[in-house]
């Protein structure tokens, strides 16, 4: 059986996939899906921009799953991740403004607002702990 580079690269990303799916996130795939999405929630929303990176599996993601055993935390929660639906993590991107495109990076969301963003570089060198920290914060600032 000759495997494709792109079944390849699935099989390869399922499983940084599943560190954020297991514990809830749900996977945006397509543009239509991150508009339709982002235009229409209420409440607050965490969207986690997930990628391959050494930074996103020993901070971000860890960081995102401690955070999330808060008694306080988002109504929804949504990834995209960059490097594999490319047109889905672009067209999240556009509600990320003025921040510049960074993955991994963790957006929170009040009523469509962007109210709270961690950027790549203030992930790699802080760690998971210190992420949750600060996802923590701003969930009880933002989600009570």
């Amino acid at each position: 059986m000759v495997m494709s580079f792109d079944s390849y690269m699935r099989d390869m990303v399922q499983p940084m996939r599943e560190d954020l799916t297991r514990i809830g996130v749900k996977e945006l795939l397509t543009p239509e899906q991150v508009a339709e999405t982002l235009e229409n929630a209420e409440g607050t929303l965490l969207l986690v921009i997930n990628s391959v990176c050494g930074c996103a599996a020993g901070q971000c993601r860890p960081g995102v799953a401690k955070a999330l055993q808060n008694e306080v935390k988002p109504d929804h929660l949504y990834t995209v991740f960059a490097g594999q639906e490319k047109e889905a993590t672009a067209k999240a991107r556009e509600y990320l403004a003025p921040y510049p495109p960074s993955s991994p990076s963790i957006a929170l969301f009040k009523d469509g607002q962007l109210v709270h963003f961690i950027q790549r570089h203030q992930i790699e060198d802080r760690s998971a702990d210190m992420i949750a920290g600060d996802l923590t914060d701003a969930f009880e600032k933002y989600c009570k």
